[in-house]
C-alpha cells in the first residue's frame, strides 16, 4: 500500500486522484491510499499568501509528513515547489503537462479587453498583476485568496467583476465551462511549472522511487527544468514578478521568458532555444539575455 499525502482542498484532492488513477493505471497491483494532510495556507484562507511566508507555504506540511514516514510521497502543483527542496527529497515524477494558461472569469462574460475602465480585477499574484497593469492599466486589481470555489463565490457575490485563474484549475475541477477566456502567452505568460504536477518522495526511499517513475513525463520534465532554472538564475521565487514557458518540438525547447515591473510600467521578455537534453543551461541563457536588458533593475 503506497500512501500519498494531498492537501484537502477541493483541486488537490482531484490532482491527488489523478496521480492515484494513474499509478493504479500503470501498475497493476498497486493500492493507493490517499492521506490528506492540512496547511496552514489553507487554514487560514484569507490571510495573504506573503503574511504566510511566500515560498513553499503549500508544501511545507506535506514535505514534513514525507520526511517522518507519514505519508511515502506527495503530490504537489509544481508551480507551488520552491526551487530549493530539502536534500533528503526528490522531485520522482513529473506527469504529463496539462493546459498552462491562465483564464479570465468575469461575471459579465466580456473578455479583458472588453471589461470596463475601472472594473474590479481579482488576483493574488504579483506577475499576474504586473502584466495585467502592462496590458490594462485602468483596471482596479484587488487581492483574493481562498481555494478555486470560494474565489469563484467571491466573484459570483459581486465583490470582483472578474477574477483569473490558472486555467487548469478550472479544467480539472469540471469548471471549464466558467472559463470566459483563455489567455494568450503574449498577454499573461504563466508562472514556471503552471499546469504540470509534480510527485515528491524520498531520496533514499528506492522502492517508491521506482513505483513513481512509470509517471514520468520527460518532456514535460525538461519543460519545467528550464523553466525553474530561469527563475533561479533570476534569483526569483514563486512571489515575484516573473514568468517563464518552454514548449518542445523534434527534440528542441523553445523557452519564453519575461520580468515585468510590479507596476506594469516596463517589461523585458525574450525567447531562447536549446536541445532538451540540456533544459537548465538554457533557462540560465535566457536568464542572461533578460539580465542585459535590465531584468535585475525591474525586480529591485
Amino acid at each position: 500500500m503506497l500512501v500519498l499525502g494531498t492537501r484537502g482542498s477541493s483541486l488537490a484532492m482531484c490532482q491527488a486522484q489523478i496521480v492515484q488513477a494513474k499509478l493504479e493505471e500503470r501498475r497493476p497491483g498497486c493500492a493507493v491510499r490517499l492521506q490528506t494532510i492540512a496547511a496552514q495556507a489553507d487554514k487560514d484562507p484569507e490571510l495573504p499568501l506573503v503574511a504566510l511566508g511566500g515560498q513553499g507555504v503549500f508544501v511545507k506540511e506535506l514535505e514534513a509528513a514525507l520526511g517522518d514516514g507519514r505519508i511515502d510521497c506527495a503530490v504537489h502543483s509544481l508551480k507551488d515547489l520552491p526551487l530549493d527542496l530539502p536534500s533528503t527529497l526528490r522531485i520522482a515524477a513529473v506527469l504529463e503537462r496539462e493546459e498552462p494558461r491562465d483564464a479570465l472569469v468575469s461575471r459579465s462574460g466580456g473578455s479583458l479587453e472588453r471589461l470596463p475602465a475601472g472594473a474590479r480585477v481579482g488576483t493574488s499574484s504579483l506577475r499576474r498583476q504586473s502584466q495585467l497593469r502592462r496590458r490594462r492599466p485602468d483596471l482596479q486589481l484587488l487581492e483574493i485568496r481562498g481555494n478555486v470555489d470560494t474565489r469563484l463565490r467571491k466573484l459570483d457575490e459581486g465583490r470582483y467583476d472578474a477574477i483569473v485563474l490558472a486555467a487548469c484549475g478550472l479544467i480539472r475541477l469540471g469548471l471549464e465551462e466558467r472559463i470566459t477566456e483563455y489567455l494568450g502567452f503574449e498577454t499573461m505568460l504563466p508562472e514556471p511549472g503552471q499546469g504540470a504536477l509534480a510527485v515528491e518522495a524520498r531520496a533514499e526511499d528506492g522502492e517508491t522511487l521506482e513505483l513513481l517513475s512509470v509517471l514520468e513525463d520527460p518532456t514535460s520534465r525538461a519543460c519545467v527544468e528550464a523553466e525553474r532554472a530561469f527563475l533561479r538564475a533570476l534569483g526569483g521565487g514563486c512571489r515575484v514578478p516573473m514568468a517563464a514557458y518552454a514548449s518542445e518540438a523534434g527534440g528542441t525547447l523553445t523557452l519564453d521568458g519575461s520580468v515585468t515591473a510590479p507596476d506594469g510600467s516596463a517589461q523585458v521578455r525574450g525567447t531562447r532555444q536549446g536541445p532538451m537534453t540540456e533544459p537548465v543551461a538554457l533557462g540560465e541563457r535566457l536568464a542572461q539575455d533578460l539580465t542585459a536588458q535590465g531584468a535585475k533593475q525591474l525586480l529591485e
